[in-house]
């Protein structure tokens, strides 16, 4: 009788044991998880240029995502100014830009500089909803550049989903379809963008858009660079949606060459 007890209770210690090592190791995943996205072992440099309609939160994007980038060992320069394209020393060093700067205008020499930068010498852009597709509306190169640009948002700050297309890009791989209150973009769109997510509109706020499908997330080249959009992203508490965040996290990622 003591025997069989005692090779019960060694049983029991054994299945214990097993399962704490194994709750170890996925602990360990979860926790590795952000590491793993990025490959890259050679630290790479980002300018992050803030400005433009203080509506879409510049300075608070600023704050939430420079501390990410910095903590992944990214070396990070930011701006307010737009004169950082005419700086050819700073702009001939980094991998990547991203930029928050809606509405606003840019100078000739601005406009110059940043598209070179892209086109000619292959750095790449990333940006999302209007801090990227709405700012400087005169200028249709720089259009081209993006991709896109913002024209309307029907009804303002409204429920609407946000619909996965790609489920094999490492960008949206793993997500599924989310929702989101906030300003649904309609936009004039590039038909060569790769599109990843798309939103659909209803006839609510204006009844001659029902069922328009439109991209809500794309990635492109322009010239040698690469472009990374996302028109999610009103305010920065947008990117308490996890999908939202982990899209913008992984396009950043994808445009540095680092996205595994």
């Amino acid at each position: 009788m003591f025997e069989k007890k005692e090779n019960s209770l060694l049983y029991v210690k054994s299945k214990l044991f097993t399962c704490i090592v194994l709750s170890l190791i996925c602990l360990q995943s979860v926790f590795a998880e952000d590491s793993l996205e990025i490959s890259s072992s050679k630290a790479k440099s980002i300018l992050f240029v803030y400005g433009g309609w203080e509506g879409h939160e510049p300075e608070k994007c600023r704050d939430l995502l420079v501390p990410w980038l910095k903590s992944n060992g990214y070396k990070v320069t930011v701006s307010p100014s737009l004169d950082s394209y005419l700086d050819k020393k700073l702009m001939s060093s980094i991998d990547l830009i991203i930029q928050i700067y809606t509405m606003s205008t840019i100078t000739e020499e601005q406009e110059a500089g940043l598209l070179k930068a892209v086109r000619d010498d292959g750095i790449s852009i990333a940006g999302w909803h209007g801090g990227l597709a709405d700012a400087f509306r005169q200028n249709t190169e720089y259009q081209f550049m993006v991709g896109g640009q913002w024209v309307s948002h029907p009804g303002g700050i409204i429920d609407y989903e946000v619909n996965i297309i790609d489920h094999n890009d490492p960008i949206t791989k793993g997500l599924s379809d989310f929702k989101v209150k906030s300003e649904q973009y309609y936009m004039h769109v590039d038909p060569f963008n790769e599109v990843l997510a798309t939103t659909t509109f209803s006839d609510e706020h204006a009844h001659w858009i029902k069922g328009a499908t439109l991209p809500a997330v794309w990635k492109k080249r322009y010239g040698k660079g690469k472009v990374f959009y996302t028109s999610l992203g009103h305010t920065s508490d947008v990117f308490d949606i996890p999908e939202a965040f982990t899209i913008l996290k992984r396009g950043i990622l994808w445009s540095l060459g680092d996205l595994k």
